[in-house]
């Protein structure tokens, strides 16, 4: 039985896990009269609504009617039973808002929340996960009362191979960034399995197998090998087992996120409890190029000491940043610990009235930015111009741009009338959601203008950006 295969799986050290759609599968239904295990009266006709409302993302499953006292005890007869086989993990699936789900049949919010206090009651420790593609709006809900959710759909291509870059590894770089702000000790944000260990069965590069495990280390993702364990090669052994990888993913604190972003060139960064930094530099273009991270987008200047993670190397100490020649889809992980002071910068903010705004832009209102206000409605051609940006040394500098933004925008960044690049925003985690990306641009001695131009598409809300002194 069951219990004969958690113990099993045990022996070899391994968790055990276990798998339930959402909801009350359409095959345990049973006309309604099944009885409830460990109630006088209750049976499956109780739970349910009675018009058999659907729920699930693939509608497998009848809706469970948690108004009905019944429900709950029906619950906590699952939780029993997978904590009365020795099991330590539950996968429930389906879960909506999300799963290309929503409305009121498929919002399953208080599913999760029974799951909750089930496995609360059975005494045995059990994971919750969540899945799959959850609707972000209701993240809190998520943190609230699972260990985990997925943020985005299955990773696996469905194809000749477990996996490809274009089917959806690549996606994860995008789709993560706004969930990171709900990330912490007792839920994280699950990329979904790691598939790097099967050499071609993978189907990807090894720069392309490095990059995937090192974003989901960064990132924190729970870390669940979607492989054939009998056929990893030595390769993809050594990226799963890399201590020093796996110790960042497991130290506290919270995850990586987009620093800069510059066109196909992407530096994620997190600061650690010791001060240090986690940097990872990938390059999510097709071919090979050149990724720098700059210190002054951690937020210090001067000299700071590099550690090559993957390598186990001290690489001594760099200068202002540190630049990598990356292979297409490839990526380097770093340690960097500071050696010099704590950057100084001078504060615009996007609502002050010396700016020229155009078109659709107009200052609205936003609690978590800096003085409650923020420039929003940058769109078909709304315009943001900081006027009197000033420095006293001409050169390249990268600005610190304060923002919100529901979904991955971009946006033409300029100085001084040049003509303006196309810079990507990752989503914040929701419209009044506040966060910050350094953008390169060129300034001259004295006073600068700086436009943020929407172009002929929608754009991220402005909220201030700082300007490196020098």
């Amino acid at each position: 039985g069951m219990k004969a295969v958690a113990d099993r799986i045990h022996g070899k050290g391994l968790k055990a896990g276990i798998y339930l759609p959402v909801g009350l599968e359409k095959e345990g239904y049973g006309e309604g009269k099944l009885p409830i295990w460990n109630t006088d009266n209750c049976t499956t006709g109780d739970i349910v609504y009675s018009d058999l409302r659907t729920t699930n993302g693939w509608d497998s499953s009848y809706k469970i009617d948690f108004s009905k006292p019944c429900a709950q005890k029906y619950i906590d007869s699952q939780a029993q039973l997978i904590a009365d086989w020795g099991y330590d993990f539950l996968k429930l699936d389906g879960v909506g808002p999300g799963s290309f789900k929503s409305g009121d049949n498929y919002d399953n919010r208080a599913d999760v929340a029974a799951w909750q206090k089930a496995i609360k009651s059975t005494g045995r420790p059990i994971h919750l996960e969540i899945s799959w593609s959850l609707d972000i709006n209701y993240a809190k809900d998520w943190k609230a009362t699972s260990n985990g959710w997925r943020v985005d759909t299955d990773v696996e291509c469905y194809c000749n191979t477990l996996v490809s870059w274009e089917n959806s590894v690549e996606d994860r770089w995008r789709d993560t960034p706004g969930w990171t702000r709900y990330a912490g000790p007792g839920g994280w944000n699950d990329l979904d399995s790691i598939n790097v260990g099967n050499a071609a069965m993978s189907g990807l590069t090894k720069a392309e197998r490095q990059s995937y495990m090192t974003l989901w280390a960064v990132a924190k993702s729970p870390l669940f090998s979607g492989d054939d364990l009998t056929q990893l090669d030595d390769y993809g052994l050594s990226l799963m087992t890399n201590r020093d990888v796996l110790k960042i993913n497991q130290q506290p604190g919270k995850p990586a996120k987009p620093v800069t972003s510059v066109g196909d060139e992407q530096v994620w960064a997190s600061r650690n409890p010791d001060g240090s930094y986690t940097v990872a530099l990938f390059n999510q273009g097709d071919s090979a190029s050149p990724v720098t991270a700059d210190w002054s987008a951690l937020g210090f200047t001067g000299q700071a000491s590099v550690r090559d993670v993957w390598n186990s190397e001290n690489l001594g100490r760099y200068k202002d940043g540190i630049t990598q020649a990356l292979p297409a889809h490839g990526s380097r992980l770093f340690t960097v610990t500071p050696q010099g002071p704590a950057l100084r910068t001078t504060a615009y903010e996007a609502e002050s009235p010396d700016n020229v705004l155009t078109g659709s832009a107009s200052v609205a209102d936003c609690a978590e930015c800096s003085g409650a206000k923020k420039v929003g409605n940058l769109y078909l051609g709304g315009t943001l111009q900081f006027t009197h940006v000033v420095v006293k040394q001409a050169g390249r500098y990268l600005i610190n741009v304060a923002y919100t933004s529901g979904d991955p925008r971009s946006i033409g960044v300029s100085s001084n009338g040049r003509t303006p690049v196309a810079t990507a925003f990752p989503a914040t985690g929701g419209w009044g959601a506040a966060d910050t990306i350094s953008v390169p641009v060129t300034l001259k001695a004295g006073s600068n203008t700086v436009t943020f131009d929407s172009g002929t598409g929608y754009s991220p809300d402005i909220d201030k950006i700082d300007v490196p002194l020098r």
